[in-house]
């Protein structure tokens, strides 16, 4: 085990940021790319460059339902001096034009349709007013889906060009459309689409292996004893990981004994790119999963100053040899990365969130890793243990539109979730953001600032539609 000696010879507390420097450098990159379906790839980081293989648009076409015709032929037109065309034919959308423009006509054509020869200018529908054979007029401005006229009158002067798309003007064959690295978002995939690309080269997703230990542990919804918890880390885990982009293993609750975590621990080796494991992970006399990732790898660094989550362990494990299972996409060529994190479940939560999510962010392609920060201003007094960097677990004040109400600064007014014990589920439940009181801060009043660390979920600028019984008190 690595350990760096403190002053009375014990093991100093590692900092955040060493501790997460010292997690990153264990990252040998991005994992492998794969080739899925545009359809597939939302949120997947993009591996390779999408170009265009096609103009955008392709030809040619109509921004208007309404009529193909020559910008000369209407000239003189006015609202009361209407041109009189006749009507050869129409142009749906997704056909080839038959037929071409000439002096005196118009073909009907309907957006997105081709435009065809002959033709430099659309006139919309609204401008015209259509006649039958007889020459008998229809209502002016009438939409396009009757029985096509046999003339038509253009009451606009239109210029060339008039309501025509041209080709490649969005985009051009080999132009850049998405860039490596980018996290794909619907825009995104809709573009790299209308370029022509059917399937995209991505990063393979993390796979993520979770387990939890404790002999007082029973799956939710399970019957208890009388000395028996529900387990409530593994599917906040697993969760977590999901929201992170990854691919979950669930390994199960595992008893307070070394072979049983082992046994768990190997079980995943050869299909997961990390392992998280809840609990075990302190000092006590069933605390074993410590020296379950020595005897595996080895354990680079055990215990951070920070509350809550101190007793946080991590280390590496060596990839098993040969080909990834059946049906599993192949893994990177690092190590398997293993997590300890602490029992109590906020702890697990805060823990996962500064130390798990940016790996696999990592793992995942990402270019950037780290929540989005801002300034808040907290609204009550609170006490912490010095020497330790403290995440409150908080709220941001609302008002009656649920928009957070802010200072005169532009800083978030933030109260506390709840109660900020370690084991207090209910306020981390209630949480928007994390606000980071720094290690050499005792105690902070009322009206103090702290740095937000927002919470990943909807934008904590918009509006909240409904809230948690919990966290209601807090949103007044």
């Amino acid at each position: 085990m690595t350990a760096t000696a403190g002053p009375a010879g014990g093991d100093r507390l590692l900092s955040v940021e060493a501790a997460l420097e010292r997690i990153l450098g264990s990252v040998a990159g991005a994992l492998p790319a794969e080739t899925v379906a545009v359809g597939d790839a939302l949120g997947r980081v993009l591996a390779e460059p999408a170009t265009s293989v096609v103009d955008l648009p392709p030809w040619d076409n109509s921004a208007m339902d309404g009529y193909a015709i020559r910008a000369a032929d209407v000239v003189s037109a006015g609202a009361d001096a209407p041109v009189r065309l006749e009507v050869l034919g129409e142009v749906p959308a997704g056909a080839a034009p038959r037929l071409a423009v000439r002096p005196g006509t118009a073909l009907r054509i309907a957006t997105g349709a081709p435009v065809p020869a002959g033709a430099d200018a659309v006139v919309p529908v609204e401008e015209t007013t259509p006649l039958d054979a007889t020459g008998t007029a229809g209502e002016r401005g009438r939409d396009a889906t009757g029985p096509l006229p046999a003339a038509c009158l253009v009451h606009l002067p239109v210029a060339p060009g008039w309501s025509i798309r041209r080709r490649g003007e969005d985009v051009r064959v080999g132009d850049l459309l998405v860039a490596p690295g980018r996290l794909l978002r619907p825009a995104d995939l809709a573009i790299a689409a209308a370029g022509g690309n059917g399937r995209l080269r991505v990063h393979a997703r993390p796979t993520v292996a979770v387990l939890s230990t404790g002999d007082e542990l029973r799956p939710a919804g399970s019957p208890l004893g009388p000395a028996q918890i529900p387990d409530s880390n593994r599917p906040g885990l697993l969760a977590q990981a999901a929201s992170a982009g990854a691919q979950t293993l669930d390994l199960g609750i595992a008893p307070d004994r070394l072979d049983a975590v082992l046994g768990a621990l190997r079980s995943a080796l050869g299909r997961a790119d990390a392992i998280v494991v809840s609990g075990g992970v302190s000092v006590g006399p069933f605390d074993v999963v410590r020296s379950a990732f020595a005897e595996l790898g080895r354990v680079d660094l055990w215990r951070v100053a920070l509350q809550p989550g101190k007793p946080f362990a991590f280390g590496v494990a060596p990839r098993p040899a040969g080909p990834a299972p059946a049906g599993e996409p192949g893994r990177g060529g690092g190590p398997v990365l293993l997590f300890g994190l602490p029992g109590n479940p906020v702890s697990v939560f805060v823990t996962f969130e500064l130390f798990v999510r940016p790996v696999l962010d990592r793992l995942a392609g990402r270019l950037a890793t780290g929540a989005s920060t801002e300034p808040g201003v907290l609204e009550e007094p609170v006490r912490k243990p010095a020497g330790r960097r403290t995440y409150l677990r908080v709220v941001a004040r609302r008002d009656a539109n649920g928009r957070p109400l802010r200072d005169a600064g532009g800083r978030v007014r933030v109260s506390l979730a709840g109660g900020q014990g370690s084991h207090v589920l209910s306020a981390m439940a209630a949480a928007e953001a994390l606000a980071v009181v720094p290690e050499t801060v005792d105690h902070l009043e009322a009206g103090a600032e702290v740095q937000l660390r927002w919470l990943p979920g909807p934008d904590p600028a918009a509006t909240l539609v409904a809230t948690t019984p919990a966290g209601a008190a807090h949103r007044g």
